[in-house]
C-alpha cells in the first residue's frame, strides 16, 4: 500500500486569490491570508507586526477599503516577499479607484539595494536655490544646504528646488552619481499613473531622491528583491 503525499505550492502574490463577495478587511482578518502572509515574509520580519502595518494602512488610508480585494492582497503580499513594510515609508499602499497598487518609496528602494552586500553608503537629495553644490566628471564635489553656510552671502531662507541628485559609494571605494533637474523630474512624474496623487502629492521631495536614485541603479548589482523593485517602477 503506498501512501501519496502533495507538497504544497510555493506561496506568490499571485497564487493567492480571495473568493467574493470578499471585502478588503474581511481578507485582511481571514486565518488563510494570515498565513498566505507568514509563508511569504522573510525571516527576519515577524507576521504579527507586518499584519498589524498593513491594518494601520486602511486605517490611515480609508479608500483602500473600496479597492478589490485580489489588488489589495498582491500588493500586500508582494511587499512581504520583499520584506518591506506598507507603513508609508518604506512603501506605500495606494489606491487608484478600485486597484490598490504598491509604491515603494526611495528608502524603500535603498533598504534593497543596501541587501545586496556590495554597497558601503548610498545618499540622495535636493537641491535649494541658495545651497552650494558642485557636480563634475560624474563625481558630487560639494553640497552644503544653505542652512549650513557661514558665508556673507547665506540666504536668508530655503530657496526652490531645482534638482535632485543621487551618490552611491560601493565598498571597493568606487563611486557613481547621477543629477536630475526638476524639469527632468516633473517629466517622469507626468508620464507616472501615480503623479497627480500619493507620494508625488504628500513627498515630492522624497520621490525625487527615488527618481535620482533610479538613474544610479543601473549600476549596482542586482538581487532578486531589488530587480523585482525596479521592475515595477
Amino acid at each position: 500500500m503506498t501512501t501519496e503525499t502533495t507538497t504544497p505550492a510555493a506561496t506568490t502574490p499571485q497564487a493567492f486569490q480571495p473568493k467574493p463577495p470578499a471585502t478588503v478587511r474581511a481578507v485582511l482578518d481571514s486565518d488563510t491570508f494570515a498565513r498566505a502572509v507568514a509563508r511569504a515574509l522573510p525571516s527576519h520580519m515577524t507576521h504579527d507586526r507586518f499584519m498589524r502595518v498593513a491594518m494601520t494602512a486602511i486605517n490611515k488610508t480609508p479608500a483602500l477599503q473600496d479597492t478589490s480585494p485580489a489588488s489589495f492582497c498582491l500588493a500586500i503580499l508582494t511587499a512581504a516577499q520583499m520584506g518591506l513594510e506598507p507603513d508609508g515609508r518604506l512603501a506605500h499602499l495606494i489606491p487608484y479607484g478600485k486597484t490598490c497598487t504598491l509604491i515603494l518609496d526611495y528608502k524603500g528602494k535603498v533598504e534593497l539595494a543596501m541587501r545586496t552586500g556590495t554597497i558601503a553608503n548610498i545618499h540622495a537629495g535636493v537641491i535649494h536655490e541658495g545651497d552650494l553644490f558642485s557636480f563634475d566628471m560624474g563625481e558630487v564635489k560639494q553640497h552644503v544646504p544653505w542652512f549650513l553656510r557661514r558665508d556673507a552671502a547665506k540666504p536668508e531662507k530655503e530657496g526652490e528646488v531645482y534638482a535632485a541628485f543621487a551618490r552611491v559609494l560601493f565598498k571597493d571605494g568606487t563611486s557613481k552619481a547621477e543629477v536630475l533637474s526638476r524639469d527632468e523630474v516633473e517629466a517622469i512624474r507626468e508620464r507616472s499613473r501615480a503623479g497627480n496623487s500619493g507620494p508625488w502629492v504628500t513627498d515630492w521631495n522624497e520621490m525625487a531622491k527615488k527618481t535620482a536614485f533610479h538613474r544610479c541603479a543601473k549600476w549596482i548589482p542586482t538581487s532578486p528583491e531589488f530587480r523585482d523593485a525596479m521592475d515595477r517602477d
